[in-house]
């Protein structure tokens, strides 16, 4: 009789801790209000930077949002709750890592980026995002070979940095 009770008294206890439900969507951070986004052209200021480059940017943008976000892309260009521009500013290769001989052991790639992110709902707001993401690689390599894998782990950096931006402002 007395281990009924104490074991009745556990499970009443233990209920009141049970959640009420479970989801591996994220409703957190972010307003209810926030339904889609959209992303304007990034312009490119960089001068060295390749032709292609703030196209690939805006589409690992819009690919990382989607994915890590439950914002859904607007289907009408410069709509939606919250909304993204931005620019390229800076795009160049330095020696770091100096040798004896003024020979450079490592060279360094640097992007910077700047956006302004709108928005509209809940009420209207504007923030920026300045991003400077580095990838460093051997000076003996050819930076033509290197180029793509470097620009990819800096643009996850950059993507990351906006998100971070997006959800902690909330």
């Amino acid at each position: 009789m007395r281990i009924t009770s104490i074991l009745f008294l556990f499970l009443i206890i233990l209920s009141g801790c049970w959640p009420t439900s479970v989801s591996f969507t994220d409703t957190g951070s972010m307003p209810i209000e926030w339904k889609t986004f959209s992303i304007n052209p990034i312009e490119n200021n960089a001068p060295n930077a390749p032709v292609s480059y703030t196209a690939n940017l805006a589409d690992e943008l819009r690919d990382g949002i989607q994915n890590n976000t439950r914002l859904k892309l607007s289907t009408n260009p410069n709509s939606g709750e919250v909304r993204i521009e931005g620019n390229v500013s800076n795009y160049s290769i330095t020696p770091i890592a100096l040798q004896p001989g003024d020979n450079a052991a490592k060279n360094r790639l640097t992007i910077n980026s700047n956006f302004k992110i709108h928005i509209l709902a809940p009420k209207e707001q504007e923030f920026t995002v300045n991003c400077s993401r580095f990838s460093d690689y051997a000076s003996d390599n050819d930076f033509s070979n290197v180029e793509a894998n470097l620009i990819k782990e800096i643009n996850k950096q950059i993507v990351q940095d906006v998100i971070n931006k997006l959800l902690s402002n909330w």
